[in-house]
C-alpha cells in the first residue's frame, strides 16, 4: 500500500498522472487501477482519473491490485563496455542512449537486459525489476557504473552509497563560465512545481550537495566551460539542475536549459569518469577511470 499527501508541485495535475509517478507504472495500468477502485483519493474510491488533485489531499494506492511486472530477461544483443567483474560486482561503461533498467516506456532495450545476458545469475540480487543496480545514470548520460553482482555485494554497495562513501566524478560541458572556478553547490532538490516530470531546487526538496571545478574555458562559438563535478548526494537529475541553477547548464541537455543552435549536441555532455569504492568482500579501494566518449569529445573540439 501506498500513501502520499500531494505536494505542491502536482498540484492541480490529474489523478491518473499522479498515481503513474507515485506507483511508477503506465498510464494505461494506472487507469485500470483507478476503474478496479486500486486507488483512492481522501478515502473515497471509484474517482475518475481525470480529476484533479490538490495540494494537501491523500492518495491510497493498493499496490496488490496493480499487475506484476514481467521480470526483466537477457538481451545478448545490448552490448555493454564491460571494464571490470568479478564474483562481486561489475564496472561498466555505459554508452549514451542506453537506459539503465526496465520501465514505463523502456521495457526492453536497457542496460540490465544486457547484463542479464551476461551474468543471469544478477537477476536475484537486489530489487528483482532493476537487479543488481545499485545506482543509476541517466539515459543520456555515459560512463562508469557499478553493478552488483551477490547480495552481499548490493547489500555493501547501498549502504555505501548511504554513507557517501563512494566516490563519483563526472565531467561536464556547460554553457557560460562559472562565476567561481571552484565551489559547492548545496541546494535542495524535490519536484519542479510548474513542470513534476522535472527535478528542480526547491525550498523543500531533500538534500543535494555538488562540488564543481572548472578545467577549461571556452569562449567560441559561445562562451562555454568543461567542469568537474564530485557528487556528494545522488539525487534524481542533481548535477543538470544544479549546474542549470548556477545559470551554466549542461550543453545540449533540453531538459534544463541547455539545449541552443550555436552548439548542437546530440545529448547532454555529461559523462561519468571516475568511479572509486571499497570492494564489498576485500575491502581494497578499487578506482576506475573512463575517457569522455567521442560524440562529446567532438562537441569539445568545436570550442577549441
Amino acid at each position: 500500500m501506498l500513501i502520499e499527501t500531494i505536494p505542491a508541485a502536482l498540484h492541480e495535475q490529474r489523478l491518473d498522472r499522479v498515481v503513474a509517478l507515485i506507483a511508477d507504472i503506465s498510464r494505461a495500468t494506472t487507469s485500470t487501477l483507478i476503474e478496479l477502485g486500486g486507488v483512492t483519493l481522501d478515502g473515497v474510491a471509484g474517482v475518475a482519473g481525470k480529476v484533479k488533485v490538490r495540494e494537501g489531499q491523500e492518495v491510497t494506492i493498493n499496490t496488490s491490485m496493480i499487475p506484476e511486472k514481467e521480470l526483466p530477461q537477457g538481451d545478448a544483443s545490448v552490448v555493454l563496455d564491460v571494464v571490470y567483474a568479478d564474483d562481486d560486482v561489475i564496472v561498466v561503461n555505459k554508452a549514451p542512449g542506453i537506459v539503465v533498467h526496465p520501465g514505463s516506456g523502456n521495457p526492453s532495450g536497457t542496460l540490465v537486459n544486457g547484463i542479464l545476458a551476461l551474468y543471469p545469475e544478477v537477476a536475484t540480487v537486489g530489487d528483482q525489476l532493476r537487479p543488481g543496480v545499485v545506482h543509476r545514470l541517466d539515459a543520456g548520460t555515459s560512463g562508469l557504473m557499478v553493478v552488483a553482482r551477490s547480495q552481499v555485494a548490493y547489500d555493501f554497495l547501498v549502504d555505501a552509497l548511504t554513507r557517501r562513501d563512494v566516490t563519483r566524478v563526472y565531467i561536464a560541458l556547460v554553457w557560460g563560465h562559472p562565476e567561481v572556478s571552484t565551489g559547492l553547490i548545496d541546494a535542495p532538490i524535490g519536484r519542479d512545481q510548474r513542470d513534476p516530470t522535472k527535478m528542480a531546487v526547491v525550498i523543500d526538496g531533500k538534500f543535494a550537495r555538488t562540488h564543481y571545478d572548472v578545467k577549461k574555458k571556452f569562449d567560441l562559438p559561445q562562451p562555454c566551460a568543461l567542469v568537474e563535478c564530485q557528487l556528494e548526494t545522488g539525487r534524481t537529475h542533481q548535477i543538470r539542475v544544479h549546474l542549470d541553477s548556477i545559470d551554466n547548464p549542461v550543453v545540449g541537455d533540453s531538459t534544463y536549459g541547455g539545449a541552443r543552435s550555436s552548439l548542437s549536441s546530440p545529448r547532454p555532455m555529461l559523462h561519468a569518469a571516475k568511479l572509486s569504492f571499497a570492494h564489498p568482500t576485500t575491502g581494497e579501494v578499487m578506482t576506475f577511470e573512463a575517457p569522455v566518449p567521442q560524440d562529446m569529445q567532438a562537441v569539445i573540439d568545436r570550442c577549441e
